[in-house]
């Protein structure tokens, strides 16, 4: 009898720890070409994804333009003002300062002009700042104020005299120049006349077409 074959004590297809193993494959290649693609695609990307916040808005560098123009008024002024000692009245000054500098033509009362918003021909009238943008400077400057550590209480931008100074330039330009200041309230109001208008027409046709031949008409009136 043939004697018994030792059965293997370990497969055929485990690899021998005591025999040397293959080097890794190396890494792949990058051409340059391909490295500064790569590169620029990725700063492209740090750069679309950074915040706005980095860059100032319209409105804030007008602001920052703004306040230096005040701050850079009061040292010139005669005597030279400090902030602190400021007042509703050295702001009216400095909006009148600004008239110099204005765009917009303001008819006197002897202009024949006067109350025309197309005046046909040329005339000696002076030139000043719209009450628009006054107003809008002003807001600029109140917020500014504030945000160079003034205190609200003390906003000489905040004051009554201010807020009737520009009432009183809104009133005078609006009668020289011909052009009312309240076009946006009476559009909003006549929207929401004519939407109410609108729907009690509908609501009064639907309702004379299940009642026909009874009553009048039914609609309703809109308002003037």
């Amino acid at each position: 009898m043939d004697p018994p074959v030792a059965e293997p004590s370990g497969s055929a297809d485990e690899p021998d720890p005591s025999s040397p193993q293959p080097p890794p494959p190396p890494p792949p290649t990058v051409s340059p070409s391909a490295a500064a693609a790569a590169a620029a695609a990725a700063a492209a990307t740090t750069s679309s994804s950074s915040p706005s916040s980095s860059q100032p808005s319209r409105y804030e560098s007008q602001k920052r333009r703004d306040w230096n123009t005040f701050l850079q008024y009061l040292r010139n002024h005669k005597p030279p003002l400090t902030l602190s000692r400021c007042s509703g009245a050295h702001v009216i000054e400095f909006l009148k300062y600004l008239d110099q500098f204005g765009k917009t033509k303001v008819h006197a009362q002897d202009c024949p002009y006067f109350g025309h918003p197309n005046p046909p021909a040329p005339c000696p009238c002076p030139l000043r700042q719209a009450w628009g943008s006054l107003d809008a400077l002003i807001g600029r400057l109140r917020a500014a104020y504030e945000e160079s550590g003034g205190r609200p209480d003390s906003n000489p931008f905040a004051t009554s005299v201010v807020r009737i100074y520009l009432r009183e330039v809104r009133e005078s330009q609006a009668k020289a120049r011909g052009i009312p200041y309240e076009k946006k309230k009476r559009k909003r109001q006549t929207g929401m006349t004519s939407t109410s208008s609108s729907s009690s027409a509908s609501a009064s046709s639907s309702k004379a077409s299940d009642k026909a031949g009874e009553g009048g008409s039914g609609i309703a009136g809109g308002g003037e």
